[in-house]
C-alpha cells in the first residue's frame, strides 16, 4: 500500500493501538483481540484529535458516519490490523532510511540491546526496542516510533515459531545484526532444538542475501554451523562478518553472571565497528544498570538475591543455576544457598525432561534449600517444596520468612516471581 500521504514530510509519527493514549495528530490503529475491540472507539479516537485510523472491521466501518468513514485508511481486511500497522512501519523505515541493528537469539538478546543501546548512545542519538516489544506486533511499533532525528537505532526480535524471525526482519529491514545465541527455548512451537536454529538463522539469511554486516561471537559453533549453511544456501562465497569471542565479564559491571561475557562482548564489538573505543564502551557497560528482573543483584535487609525472573528455558535456567553456584555474584556475609525455581513454559513433550534435568543439578549441588513454583515439577523425583503458584508461595515466605541466604530468584515470566522480592 502507499502511505506517503501518511508519512511524506513527516518528522515523527504518532501512532497507538489504545485509544486512551491517542492525541492530537495521532494515528489509530483499532485491533480486535480477545477481550477488546478497538474498533468500538473510533469515533471517540477522532474526538480525542487523531488524523488517521486503520480499521479491520469492515462492518463497523458501514455503521460510521460518511464524514468519519473519509478519515479511515483503506483497504482493510477482517482480522488483519496488525498486518496494516507493519506494512505502515515498513514504509516508515524506509522513508527515514538509517541504520538499524538486528538483535535475536534464545537467552541475553534484552540484555544485549541494552548494553548496544548504552554504548551506541555514547556517540549517536539512537532509538531501540523498549522493554520486551520485540514480536509481530511490537517490533512494528517499535519501528513506528522511530524519528527523522535519530541517527541509528536497535530492533529486538523474538521468536516462538518457526518463520518468526522471518516476517521481522522482513519489516525492520536490518543492515547489520546478531544472533546471541541458540538454546532450548519454545521447543513447543518450533518442534525441537533444529527448529530453534533455523528460526533464528533467518536474520542470517536476511542479512546474507541483502549485502548486511553480521556480528558473531566465533566461540559458538552453532552460531558458525548455522552462518556456513546460509552461507552455503545462498551460494554466497563472501560474507561481512565480524567476530568477538565470549571472553570473561570485565570488572565493576552490574551485571551479575559469568554467562553475560558473551552479551558484555558483543556490545563492545558492535561499538568498535560504529567507532567508539573498547575503554569508552567498557565504561559506558559499567555504568549500566539494570532494572527489568534480568541478572540484578539486591542486598535486601534480610538476604542477598540474584533476580533473573523475566524468562526462563533450560539454557539460561542451567547458566543461571551454574553460575549461582559458584558465587558469580557480590554476596557477602551469606553462607547458605537458597534457589527459588519457577517451572519453564511451552516446552511441550520435553518438558518432564527439561524439568527433572533442573531437579538433578539441585540435587548434584546439594542445595541448602530449593522452593520450586508450577505444577510442571510435581511430576519429577524432586525432594522439595512445590507450589502451585507463586500466591501460595508467598503466603509460605509469611509465615516462614528467609534470613541470611544467597538467594537465585529465576522462572519464567508467566511465574510472576517478582512477587516474592517483597517478601525476601
Amino acid at each position: 500500500m502507499d502511505w506517503s500521504f501518511l508519512i511524506k514530510d513527516k518528522d515523527a509519527l504518532c501512532v497507538t493501538t489504545d485509544s486512551r493514549k491517542v492525541t492530537p495528530g495521532c494515528v489509530f490503529v483499532a485491533l480486535k483481540g480477545e477481550h477488546f475491540d478497538g474498533n468500538d472507539f473510533v469515533e471517540q479516537a477522532f474526538a480525542q484529535g487523531a488524523e488517521w485510523v486503520l480499521m479491520e472491521d469492515e462492518e463497523k466501518y458501514n455503521r460510521l458516519p460518511k464524514e468519519i468513514q473519509q478519515r479511515i485508511t483503506l483497504p482493510f481486511r477482517e482480522g488483519n490490523g496488525v498486518g496494516l500497522i507493519q506494512d505502515l512501519a515498513r514504509a516508515w523505515r524506509r522513508y527515514l532510511a538509517l541504520p538499524i541493528i538486528g538483535i535475536t537469539g534464545t537467552n541475553g538478546k534484552t540484555t544485549t540491546k541494552e548494553l548496544c543501546a548504552a554504548v551506541l548512545s555514547t556517540k549517536y542519538n539512537l532509538y531501540y526496542t523498549q522493554g520486551n516489544l520485540n514480536n509481530q506486533l511490537g517490533v512494528p511499533l517499535t519501528l513506528l516510533n522511530i524519528t527523522r532525528a535519530h541517527e541509528m537505532a536497535i530492533v529486538e526480535m523474538g521468536a516462538s515459531h518457526l518463520g518468526d524471525i522471518k516476517e521481522l526482519v522482513e519489516i525492520a529491514e536490518p543492515n547489520c545484526g546478531l544472533i546471541t545465541n541458540v538454546g532450548k527455548a519454545h521447543l513447543q512451537g518450533f518442534g525441537s532444538f533444529e527448529g530453534v536454529m533455523r528460526t533464528k538463522a533467518e536474520l542470517y539469511d536476511f542479512l546474507v542475501a541483502h549485502n548486511g554486516l553480521i556480528f558473531r561471537n566465533a566461540d559458538n559453533p552453532y552460531l558458525e554451523k548455522m552462518l556456513e549453511e546460509t552461507i552455503t544456501n545462498h551460494q554466497s562465497p563472501i560474507t561481512n562478518c565480524l567476530c568477538y569471542n565470549t571472553g570473561s565479564m570485565p570488572e565493576g559491571t552490574h551485571l551479575v553472571g559469568a554467562y553475560n561475557s558473551e552479551n558484555v562482548q558483543a556490545a563492545i564489538c558492535v561499538g568498535k565497528h560504529f567507532g567508539i573505543s573498547e575503554d569508552q564502551a567498557l565504561a559506558a557497560i559499567r555504568a549500566y544498570v539494570p532494572s527489568n528482573n534480568r541478572s540484578q543483584f539486591l542486598q535486601t535487609e534480610h538476604n542477598a538475591v540474584v533476580v533473573d525472573a523475566y524468562n526462563a528455558n533450560p539454557t539460561s535456567m542451567q547458566a543461571a543455576i551454574e553460575a549461582f553456584s559458584h558465587n558469580q555474584s557480590p554476596i557477602t556475609n551469606h553462607q547458605s544457598d537458597c534457589y527459588i525455581l519457577g517451572a519453564m513454559r511451552e516446552l511441550g513433550e520435553y518438558s518432564h525432561l527439561e524439568h527433572q534435568n533442573i531437579v538433578n543439578m539441585l540435587l548434584e549441588r546439594k542445595a541448602d534449600k530449593v522452593l520450586l513454583v508450577g505444577e510442571e515439577y510435581k511430576e519429577t523425583t524432586a525432594p522439595y517444596p512445590i507450589f502451585d503458584n507463586v500466591e501460595a508461595l508467598c503466603e509460605r515466605l509469611q509465615t516462614e520468612p528467609l534470613s541470611g541466604y544467597h538467594i537465585l530468584l529465576k522462572g519464567s515470566r508467566s511465574n510472576q516471581l517478582e512477587k516474592v522480592i517483597p517478601l525476601l
